[in-house]
């Protein structure tokens, strides 16, 4: 056993002496979601712990004296505090997080400010009123002043007033205000982004179990709604929202349901199109899970019906299939999403030095988009570290031009210091495969 490995086992506080292996990297060891008496299970409390001093640690190594945050996923990250996603980038709450102190929320008034303190115990009494300021008409200059002025009472109680100050995103009346206040505003999104790409034990239980959910879905989609054909686009993403929802999720995605036509330029929503037998259906989804609201991201592509595959439509599968499994295999602490994106095929991202985010890699967690992307549009030039504990999604796509149908895969990976595990694990379908 590696000393790695020995760190990991002792940071789940399990005596894994006849498993031999981390709990939370065993796509099989699912713990239940209701809690018990009789089995540790997800230790929330641990994971508040953990990811409060992984946010201070990043803060300090970015030398800043505090973060102010609006985005709802990184108030979530260092408070344990969610009302909805609803809440998460209109500036109606903010948490200030000080050098050495503990986090504290300025919640919405009223009832969420009662539910908070109701429901969130560890945060004692540092749960205060929150002073909003958008669409308040002609009142937003008084407000976003009195807002920051609550916000300075703290950075001067915590005695951080004067250095640099994390803010992870503003409007232009935040930041103007922010300046006549005399605080010294930097992105916040390097240290934010840097804490949340490590997942800590907890996290990986609870991402472990969003995957195993969404893989159950699969199971509905190509055994049950897709058997045959009747359904629309849209139906088919109403049936899946539903599952996830049925099954605990704060929030259940289809992310992009396409057939036929719409897989090639691929449609990344649906419509009322009916889904013909013989049809391509790529399907996206996932979403927030019922532990901790971590997502599940994955993509596979089903055919509507008793059809049989054609040659052609085989070795676009295969092609999506090795692209991204190769991928996948690149996921190794040390190695770089360089060494991924090497895998994917050349497409618009080539050519335009961007991210089109078909040929794609991205870190996820509390929200689908975390941290860290892959594309050969800059990740060739500027390498970035993949590290232990990551969690990432990988995706490819064979759509090119003059095919009829195309294929699009993906599959949520942990770096581990043995490799890449995989999360995900509804297997590729083989009927494309033989």
């Amino acid at each position: 056993m590696s000393n790695s490995e020995e760190i990991e086992i002792r940071r789940s506080g399990l005596d894994h002496s006849y498993i031999k292996y981390p709990h939370h990297y065993s796509p099989r060891r699912l713990y239940s979601i209701t809690g018990a008496d009789w089995e540790q299970r997800i230790n929330f409390d641990r994971m508040r712990r953990e990811r409060l001093a992984q946010a201070k640690a990043a803060m300090e190594r970015h030398d800043l004296g505090a973060m102010v945050l609006y985005h709802g996923a990184n108030v979530r990250y260092v408070t344990g505090v969610y009302q909805g996603m609803w809440k998460y980038s209109i500036f109606i709450r903010y948490a200030v997080l000080c050098r050495d102190s503990e986090p504290i929320l300025f919640e919405t008034v009223g009832s969420d400010m009662e539910r908070a303190k109701l429901n969130c115990p560890w945060m004692q009494d540092r749960v205060k009123p929150a002073i909003t300021w958008t669409w308040s008409e002609g009142a937003t200059e008084r407000q976003v002043k009195n807002m920051v002025a609550g916000v300075v009472d703290v950075l001067k109680e915590k005695k951080v007033f004067g250095e640099k100050i994390g803010v992870d995103i503003m409007d232009m009346w935040v930041h103007s205000a922010f300046e006549e206040a005399g605080v010294k505003l930097v992105n916040a999104w390097p240290a934010m982004s840097e804490a949340r790409l490590i997942k800590t034990v907890d996290e990986l239980e609870c991402c472990k179990i969003s995957a195993a959910i969404a893989d159950s879905c699969f199971d509905m989609i190509r055994n049950e709604w897709l058997k045959r054909p009747g359904l629309t686009e849209s139906q088919l993403a109403g049936n899946i929202m539903k599952f996830f929802t049925d099954h605990g999720f704060e929030e259940g995605q289809a992310f992009c349901v396409a057939s036929g036509g719409n897989t090639n330029p691929y449609s990344r929503w649906w419509s009322d199109k009916p889904i013909r037998r013989g049809d391509l259906v790529i399907c996206d989804i996932g979403g927030r899970g019922p532990c901790g609201g971590y997502y599940a991201d994955v993509t596979r592509t089903f055919m509507c019906g008793d059809a049989a595959p054609t040659p052609e439509q085989k070795k676009l599968y295969k092609e999506a299939m090795d692209t991204t499994m190769g991928a996948v295999n690149e996921a190794w602490p040390g190695k770089t999403t360089a060494d991924a994106a090497k895998h994917f095929p050349e497409y618009d991202d080539d050519i335009y030095k961007t991210c089109s985010l078909f040929q794609f890699g991205h870190s996820i967690g509390l929200t689908l988009y975390e941290g860290m992307w892959i594309s050969r549009g800059f990740s060739l030039d500027f390498p970035a570290e993949f590290k232990q504990n990551m969690y990432m999604a990988i995706e490819t796509y064979s759509g090119k031009p003059g095919l009829e149908q195309a294929v699009r895969l993906e599959q949520d990976v942990v770096v581990t210091d043995k490799g890449p595990v995989l999360f995900t694990l509804y297997p590729f379908d083989e009927k494309f495969l033989d």
